[in-house]
């Protein structure tokens, strides 16, 4: 995946959204440095820096929305609003 941001589609966000209000714990696996990571935690916030969106996990990991492989089995869709 390619190092500038891509957009997530609206519906994707829309359920991370709804994980992160109705507080349930998700499986995330997401990539950094290629490498996939696996991590089970609570969705607390959301932010948007130098345009780029990220989750933000009750751990404190911040996450880039992009990259996002998989959450809770389902992989991610690459689609844009």
């Amino acid at each position: 995946m390619a190092n500038k941001y891509q957009t997530v589609s609206c519906h994707f966000y829309d359920e991370l959204e709804a994980l992160a209000v109705k507080k349930v714990l998700s499986n995330i696996t997401y990539l950094e440095n290629e490498n996939e990571i696996n991590v089970e935690d609570l969705i607390v916030d959301f932010k948007t820096k130098n345009k780029e969106e990220f989750l933000i996990l009750k751990n404190g990991t911040q996450i880039r929305l992009d990259k996002i492989v998989r959450i809770n089995g389902i992989n991610t869709p690459n689609l844009q609003c």
